[in-house]
């Protein structure tokens, strides 16, 4: 059973850098031929895919969000984490992580943690 945990600070000031990390248990993050997400949902809004780590390194990300986000992985420690440059309060929402075997079909979720960015 894969199981995805997020974790990070629930407060980050405008203008500062979000930065969330995903522990992996249960599989690992370099198994072929999965795909590691990012994925939020702000409040009253639906799920917008943020972008996604391949199981050998490759990166993609939403081209709305790519000039700002930046995702990166530790095979030592089977995470995989993400980066969101200069936040507004429009970036506060549940962010989640999520295995799937594309960018956009989801098999393990983790259960969100939230994010509110404010002064």
């Amino acid at each position: 059973q894969v199981q995805l945990q997020e974790s990070g600070p629930g407060l980050v000031k405008p203008s500062q850098t979000l930065s969330l990390t995903c522990t992996v248990s249960g599989g690992s993050i370099t198994t072929s031929y999965y795909y590691w997400s990012w994925i939020r949902q702000p409040p009253g809004k639906g799920l917008e895919w943020m972008g996604a780590i391949a199981y050998e390194g490759s990166n993609y990300y939403s081209p709305s969000l790519k000039s700002r986000t930046s995702i990166s992985r530790d095979t030592s420690k089977n995470q995989f984490s993400l980066q969101l440059s200069s936040v507004t309060p429009e970036d506060t929402a549940v962010y989640y992580c999520a295995r799937g075997v594309t960018t956009t079909q989801y098999d393990y979720w983790g259960q969100g943690t939230q994010v509110t960015v404010s002064s």
